[in-house]
């Protein structure tokens, strides 16, 4: 809707895999550098993590480009699978032929599959995406992948990608066999406030503007929402765009973001509404409970008024001879 009110060719914002809007901060590119140097030198595990829209998948797209088409590389996007089925899963995407009802059966064709990209010179990579929803199970067998090798070479690169928690599965105590095998590990990190001015400029650009749509004060509005997500980047600065044309504005300006981020700031708003919420109950439960305690002493009042003068009443020479006189006149209210 609004490509030709800013002379745009197309929407610079979209979340998507399209190579000619990568653009990588420095973290970016240092993730890239370090797995870069993991997969040509063979180094056979390699994990990258980081939250959830910080540019994993950024990486990915660069790190894919500097492999040879006769590579054959494999992505899996949910391990969450039974072991056979994975098995057959992979021999699938890797167009190994056959249906695998067992482990031994899979690893040897796998393990000719290997060789034969070995031999022909042709790198092999697997790439666990959500590695962090692989189960223990599924993990071990895929460490074992690091044993199919010829003349000292590992015959497959797997690279693990996933969110922070993968590194505290890593941790656990019957991940170490694993964990002694991974040797480049590289946690990415957000842009900063220079870089998301940066690449907002460059998305521009690809998409053919020629002009600084948003002012800094709008850019720094987009940086407080986003902390430098490049996904959330782009979901507040398309928004701002949409909402820029509705209204007529030429230059997005930070009062036009904050309206933007106040609309898409869903799960902060419900957060606080949950917090108010779980106040008044707190308070409400409080409240019942002091009621039933009032109301609970209101009832058993005149009875322990009653039973205390029947005591008195009935018991009183046995009394005396336990409490002086003066202890008992106090006891029943009476002052001497």
């Amino acid at each position: 809707m609004y490509l030709e009110y800013y002379n745009l060719s197309q929407k610079p914002f979209q979340i998507n895999t399209d190579p000619a809007f990568l653009w990588l901060g420095e973290k970016h590119k240092e993730a890239l550098a370090t797995l870069r140097y993991g997969l040509y030198e063979n180094k056979s595990f390699l994990v990258l993590t980081g939250d959830i829209g910080v540019g994993k998948t950024t990486v990915i797209n660069a790190l894919l480009q500097l492999f040879d088409k006769k590579d054959r590389i494999v992505a899996i996007h949910d391990p969450g699978l039974e072991k056979l089925d994975f098995f057959n899963h992979l021999a699938d995407a890797y167009g190994i032929s056959g249906n695998y009802t067992s482990k031994g059966k899979f690893i040897s064709a796998f393990s000719k599959f290997l060789l034969k990209c070995h031999y022909r010179g042709r790198r092999v990579l697997l790439i666990i995406d959500e590695a962090q929803l692989l189960s223990h199970e599924l993990l071990e067998e895929i460490r074992l992948f690091s044993n199919l090798e010829k003349n000292g070479v590992k015959l497959i690169n797997i690279f693990f990608v996933g969110q922070m928690e993968f590194n505290e599965i890593l941790l656990r105590r019957e991940n170490k066999a694993i964990r002694q095998r991974i040797s480049v590990n590289y946690n990415i990190e957000p842009l900063t406030l220079k870089e998301t001015a940066k690449y907002i400029e460059f998305r521009l650009s690809v998409a053919g503007g020629n002009r600084k749509i948003f002012d800094a004060g709008a850019i720094r509005e987009i940086y407080r929402f986003s902390h430098g997500y490049p996904r959330l980047i782009n979901v507040i600065a398309d928004r701002a765009l949409l909402t820029g044309y509705i209204t007529s504005v030429r230059r997005i300006k930070k009062g036009i973001v904050r309206e933007c981020a106040t609309e898409l700031d869903i799960s902060r708003s419900m957060l606080r509404t949950g917090q108010r919420n779980e106040k008044k109950d707190n308070e409400d439960r409080k409240s019942v409970r002091e009621n039933q305690g009032s109301r609970l002493l209101y009832l058993l009042y005149p009875v322990i008024v009653a039973l205390t003068v029947f005591i008195l009443y009935f018991f009183s020479d046995v009394i005396l001879d336990f409490f002086p006189e003066r202890i008992l006149l106090l006891l029943s209210g009476i002052r001497l």
